[in-house]
């Protein structure tokens, strides 16, 4: 079996993140209050799609606000025209050393714009780079923990720069969000195993998600099953997928989708129902189905990437122990420069 589930050890990961709740929240009004109008969200891999997940429901309430997202490596060759001294950027790197990050870090200092970046650890590359860096410390669910302070920092902004309605709500049901996180993870534990067993096997899935839950399909599929399981994948956006993707779904391909509670909750619900029809391997997650216990209605949208992302992340650890293959195992990353 995968690592057992312990709540206190489990919690202790996101307990400092949860802690710089109200200083992040602060620090985004601050910026708000210095008259940013364009705020870039820069980061690679997962936390680029974290910052995607938010980002989706910013751009659909936030009106006097412009909200860009990149990779860093374009975001620097690009260099966008609206960058400027009322521009935010913020970067985001759970080790605090990815290079393209510490390279945008540099790149942005002509311009003048105003810095912000989240990491692990304040002796970071990156949390030297910027100074005031909101740190979470060492944990081992980064994702979750980078999460909690951006989402803090973004709602703070929002709230000062336009009385976003949800800021109030999402600041206070982050302080519920561990529990919900760990509790949805042992929820989901006894389905995680059984799938593990059915699917272990397979080196060939298609992972989607529409709307915010791109994000928990984004990290499942490429950031755990292609780098940290070596296994082959079709990740893709679920508004997509009938432009080419669905004409490889046959009946013995894995289909994973991601389901949220937002406005894009029916195109997810197209994909799940031509898959019923073309494949007898069809895996939906469905944040309505976990209770998410202490999380307002109105908030439950924003959150369910991420208690999704809880769900399957027991899947992942539960097939990383059938291919004998640690999540922590790399065949390029970190070995050589590239």
């Amino acid at each position: 079996m995968a690592i057992e589930l312990e709540r206190k050890e489990y919690l202790s990961h996101l307990e400092k993140a949860a802690s710089l709740k109200d200083a992040a929240a602060r620090l985004g009004a601050d910026f708000a209050r210095q008259g940013i109008r364009r705020v870039f969200l820069v980061g690679c891999g997962a936390p680029n799609r974290e910052m995607g997940a938010i980002k989706y429901f910013l751009d659909r309430d936030i009106k006097t606000v412009e909200f860009h997202l990149y990779f860093p490596a374009e975001f620097i060759y690009q260099a966008p025209a609206k960058l400027d001294a009322n521009s935010l950027v913020i970067l985001a790197s759970h080790s605090g050393t990815t290079p393209e990050v510490l390279q945008a870090a540099e790149f942005v200092k002509p311009y003048g714009c105003k810095v912000a970046a989240v990491t692990q650890t304040e002796d970071s590359p990156l949390a030297q780079a910027v100074p005031g860096t909101l740190c979470y410390g060492k944990s081992d669910h980064g994702y979750m923990a980078k999460f909690i302070v951006l989402m803090a920092l973004l709602a703070g902004f929002a709230k000062e720069a336009e009385g976003w309605k949800l800021a109030d709500k999402v600041l206070k049901d982050l302080e519920a969000l561990p529990e919900v996180l760990f509790e949805t993870a042992v929820a989901n534990d006894k389905r995680a195993i059984e799938e593990a067993r059915l699917y272990h096997e397979d080196d060939y899935f298609m992972v989607l998600g529409s709307g915010p839950c791109y994000a928990a399909a984004y990290v499942t599929g490429v950031c755990v099953m292609m780098e940290m399981q070596w296994m082959h994948t079709f990740t893709g956006e679920a508004a997509e997928f009938f432009h080419g993707p669905f004409e490889v779904v046959l009946p013995d391909v894995p289909v994973m989708v991601y389901v949220g509670e937002d406005e894009s909750r029916p195109i997810a619900e197209r994909v799940i129902r031509f898959c019923k029809k073309f494949t007898e391997r069809l895996i939906v997650y469905d944040s309505k189905d976990f209770e998410m216990r202490g999380i307002d209605k109105e908030v439950r949208p924003i959150f369910a990437p991420f208690v999704l992302e809880a769900a399957t992340g027991r899947l992942m650890e539960h097939l990383a122990v059938w291919h004998n293959h640690p999540l922590s195992t790399r065949r390029y990353m970190w070995k050589f420069e590239y």
